[in-house]
């Protein structure tokens, strides 16, 4: 929460500061990602990483010099997991087996990003970035798993990676996302909990 806070704060003091001169760009961003349910109790039941999309629109303010910068965005994830509940009795006897749990998010990302942007001219090309930052999801919806899993409705995370963009107005990113609390947890055999692992790719075209 802290490291919200001060992403934000920093958005507020360079919008307020006329002096600054930030620059503000906005885009449409779309992706994939690759996400791991696991279990607290790794013995409990095994759990396998499945592919997931991502989208929505990102919006970036930027330093004079064109470094350092705040990119925030809103998005609409699906983060799947499959999940083999029947190595457990309690769950096979009630029929279930090797079940995907469809986990479906809104996701504001707050990243600090830095762009390697003096290059001798190659960075009109493509410019290097690293980003890091908080991440809060909300969740819209999940699938008939219900019965069995209960789920975070609020969560934080964070996220780092590495990415370039390409002739100014293409940006790729490549990155691993962290849940800081649980994602879910099993309603029988004493709770379990659970978080989400996540590899995202992601391409973001900016309108200018």
């Amino acid at each position: 929460m802290k490291k919200i806070l001060f992403a934000l704060t920093l958005v507020l003091a360079m919008t307020v500061c006329p002096q600054a001169q930030a620059e503000t760009r906005w885009g449409v961003t779309a992706g994939l990602n690759y996400n791991t349910i696991r279990f607290k109790q790794t013995d409990l039941f095994s759990s396998k990483a499945q592919l997931g999309a991502d989208a929505g629109v990102t919006g970036v303010l930027q330093s004079p010099g064109g470094s350092f910068g705040i990119e925030a965005s809103l998005l609409y994830s699906m983060r799947n997991g499959k999940l083999n509940l029947g190595e457990k009795k309690v769950w096979s006897s009630q029929g279930l087996g090797n079940e995907t749990c469809m986990l479906h998010y809104i996701d504001i990302p707050i990243n600090l990003k830095y762009r390697f942007n003096r290059l001798n001219g190659f960075e009109n090309t493509l410019t290097p970035i690293v980003f890091a930052g908080p991440v809060i999801t909300f969740l819209a919806g999940h699938n008939k798993l219900d019965d069995q899993l209960s789920y975070s409705k609020v969560s934080a995370n964070l996220q780092f990676g590495i990415g370039g963009e390409l002739f100014n107005k293409v940006e790729i990113k490549a990155g691993y996302r962290i849940a800081l609390g649980e994602t879910l947890r099993t309603q029988l055999l004493d709770e379990n909990t659970a978080k989400n692992r996540t590899f995202f790719l992601t391409a973001t075209y900016y309108f200018k």
